[in-house]
């Protein structure tokens, strides 16, 4: 028989034991969807499946809807102004390159895992149970914050369409509350009411719904990239007629502007937590998130060379870029036209935000770690209505009463957090893949009786399996450096390298590798980002952390890929590649961008995934679905549900 992750074993040292036992409740992890999910979890009914009616090109709207915002309407003159200067094409180019890492990585863990979670899904899959929890929050607070943010401005657009600032009817317009100074926003309100209605009727509807919008958004963009390269060589770009040349400010300005642009590209990921509504997850959730990014990238760039040519970059307004000008070169009605863009580039963005949030909702509650009353899915919809109404429903209080500018740090944190744990995560599947899958108590019998037909001999805390062996998690052999290969050793010999390596330690090794690799991209990160330390210091520090990264990165490469790999998840999807390579590469990237986030952000965050280890504590860790599994070798799974299916019948 095997045991349940969270049972202890008999034995002294009760109290140590119990430690051991709540610590392997932090890594626990669940099971890749399969034909026989629904019959194994205890909330697999009909009432939790989603509608399977999206295709390559909902998915392409989305993500594209999604990514693109407001903001790019602002950003082209803000980075270009303090950063980038004529260079802005290039840091839209690397911004873009960098974001297509994390893509590769979504696509490949979207195919495989095809379920509604988005990172949150695959951290718990990969990971384990405490950091899918926090990813799953840093997420909830990512859009959250991030749909308000962009519910608040639609105000100033529709101002700008209806004459000026004081325009909008006195039922829509923003509002002071005296003795509060808080100001309201009615009209944010009901944009958010609307697309949370709409997201209600229908994965479909909404899908097309933001298709229409999004289109709308891109002929804005496209007229100016027409329009604006038509006055540029009207007037002979002058924007780049400048003695500054083409890096004013550098090299390291160009980079710095790529880092602030590549905000801009976030909003892809939308499009993997729809994954579940997917008719062909393996084919078009690739196309989708390919296609999604290269349509995006493609109009910054275009944008972004067209603007920067019209106007020396000096002279471009931050706040309207694009509007002041095409108003420099006499089109001052442009302005409606870009300002149609912008508001329905609100709109779509805003739907980007609710979408993925209820679906991680509903994924959360699924597992047992949130009420099941948001895991709810409506019958004739097929959407998850509760989940879809309680995340419009705080997206409009704050939209209404907070203005949320401030907080929007926080988006960006939640972004970074979610992209690094799925770049982890493909690291893990590559090398270490999970070989031991949970299932329900209720399949007790059949496991002792597919036991029994492997003449498994029961040790005190192991179950041994021919000539294999099938360890319960424990405090030694957390998921990472779990060992259940054959004891056969063997020698390895690498680049003058010798050492031993036998295949049980084979698996702990390239766990231990993994997590050299992340501790040196941490050292590295924050050492290179430090104001505050010496320069001998900082020098040794970066040393130390590419030391540690290049010691991974050898491990990794002499080691070689699992061969578990090729039975993890769903098969014929797209597979991500250079690993481990890339996936390094895409949490450096990601890793850096956190570490010089403001210290502001970090400690709200803090707050806030402090108050999510306390939920965990009180509510989740006690209602897991995974709380009584029982982990068994995934080569057994089959004949289990064999087994379990024969002495039913």
């Amino acid at each position: 028989m095997a045991f349940p992750s969270d049972i202890q074993r008999s034995g002294g040292g009760g109290g140590g034991k119990y430690v051991v036992g709540s610590l392997n409740n932090l890594v626990r992890r669940k099971r890749v969807d399969s034909k026989h999910t629904e019959s194994s979890s205890p909330s697999g009914n009909r009432q939790h499946q989603l509608n399977k009616a999206l295709t390559a090109p909902h998915l392409i709207g989305i993500g594209v809807g999604a990514t693109i915002g407001s903001g790019v309407y602002i950003l082209v003159g803000t980075v270009a102004r303090e950063h980038s200067g004529p260079a802005l094409t290039l840091s839209f180019l690397i911004a873009g390159i960098a974001a297509g890492l994390s893509a590769f990585c979504y696509a490949e863990l979207a195919c495989r895992c095809p379920s509604a979670g988005s990172a949150y899904h695959y951290s718990y899959i990969c990971i384990g149970e405490v950091v899918a929890w926090l990813i799953g929050w840093a997420l909830m607070l990512e859009y959250t914050i991030g749909g308000s943010a962009v519910a608040r401005g639609i105000s100033p657009n529709l101002s700008l369409l209806f004459g000026g600032p004081d325009s909008l009817p006195s039922i829509l317009s923003r509002h002071t509350i005296p003795g509060f100074g808080i100001v309201v926003d009615p009209c944010a309100a009901i944009l958010v009411i609307l697309v949370t209605g709409l997201l209600c009727m229908g994965i479909k509807e909404s899908a097309l719904a933001q298709g229409i919008v999004t289109a709308v958004n891109v002929c804005a963009l496209i007229f100016v990239i027409v329009a604006g390269g038509y006055l540029g060589f009207k007037s002979g770009w002058r924007g780049y007629e400048l003695s500054s040349g083409y890096f004013p400010f550098g090299a390291g300005g160009m980079l710095a502007g790529a880092a602030t642009v590549f905000f801009a590209y976030t909003g892809f990921d939308s499009v993997t937590s729809t994954a579940e509504e997917v008719k062909n997850p393996q084919k078009d959730l690739p196309l989708g998130i390919g296609f999604a990014l290269s349509i995006c990238c493609t109009l910054y760039i275009l944008v972004s060379v067209v603007i920067v040519g019209l106007v020396p970059y000096y002279a471009m307004d931050p706040d309207t870029p694009i509007s002041s000008a095409f108003a420099s070169h006499g089109m001052k009605w442009a302005a409606y036209i870009i300002t149609i863009g912008s508001c329905t580039a609100l709109c779509s963005s805003l739907m980007g935000s609710l979408l993925p949030q209820s679906r991680i909702l509903m994924a959360m509650a699924r597992d047992g770690l949130l009420p099941s009353f948001f895991s709810d899915v409506n019958i004739s919809t097929l959407v998850p209505i509760k989940s879809t109404t309680v995340t419009g429903l705080l997206a409009t209080i704050l939209a209404f009463f907070m203005d949320v500018e401030q907080l929007s740090g926080m988006v960006s944190l939640g972004t970074l957090l979610a992209y690094s744990s799925v770049a982890i995560s493909v690291l893990i599947l590559r090398y270490v893949p999970p070989v031991e899958v949970p299932l329900p108590l209720s399949f007790q019998e059949a496991i002792d009786s597919v036991s029994s037909q492997h003449s498994i001999s029961y040790g005190p805390g192991d179950v041994s399996v021919g000539n294999k062996e099938v360890h319960s998690i424990t405090l030694e052999n957390a998921p990472l450096l779990v060992t259940q290969e054959p004891l056969a050793g063997y020698h390895l010999i690498n680049g003058g390298w010798n050492f031993l390596v036998d295949k049980r330690n084979r698996r702990k090794i390239a766990g231990w590798a993994i997590m050299i690799t992340c501790v040196g991209v941490i050292v590295l990160t924050c050492a290179s980002s430090s104001f505050s330390l010496n320069r001998i210091l900082k020098y040794a520090l970066c040393g130390i952390g590419a030391l540690l990264i290049l010691c991974g990165v050898i491990l990794l490469f002499s080691i070689g890929q699992d061969d578990a790999r090729h039975n993890f998840g769903l098969k014929g999807g797209f597979i991500c590649p250079w690993v481990p390579l890339l996936p390094i590469t895409c949490v450096l990237i990601n890793v850096y961008l956190l570490v010089n986030l403001s210290a502001a952000t970090w400690r709200f965050v803090s707050i806030w995934l402090a108050l999510a280890l306390l939920v965990y504590i009180l509510y989740g860790r006690k209602n897991s679905a995974l709380k009584h599994a029982v982990y068994v070798p995934a080569s057994h799974v089959e004949a289990i549900y064999e087994t379990s299916s024969s002495s039913l019948s």
